[in-house]
């Protein structure tokens, strides 16, 4: 058995196989298909960058207020 691996798109319920494969596969081929799962976590610095917390009274510090030493 010939396996290769590639990554393609579907369209219109097509999987084109690369023109260096083609040699190969010219009859019958087992297909295996693995789709890329979309992530269900949402990253915490996008979240809050799409979502920033408003927070009452807040003041962004000054850039010499940052580096000041007590």
């Amino acid at each position: 058995m010939y396996a290769v691996e590639f990554q393609a798109k579907i369209k219109d319920g097509t999987i084109e196989i690369p023109e260096v494969y083609r040699h190969r596969f010219k009859e019958r081929v087992r297909v295996i298909l693995l789709a890329e799962e979309e992530s269900t976590t949402v990253n915490l610095i996008d979240h809050l960058l799409q979502h920033p917390l408003k927070v009452a009274g807040f003041k962004p510090f000054a850039r010499d207020e940052l580096y000041e030493r007590s």
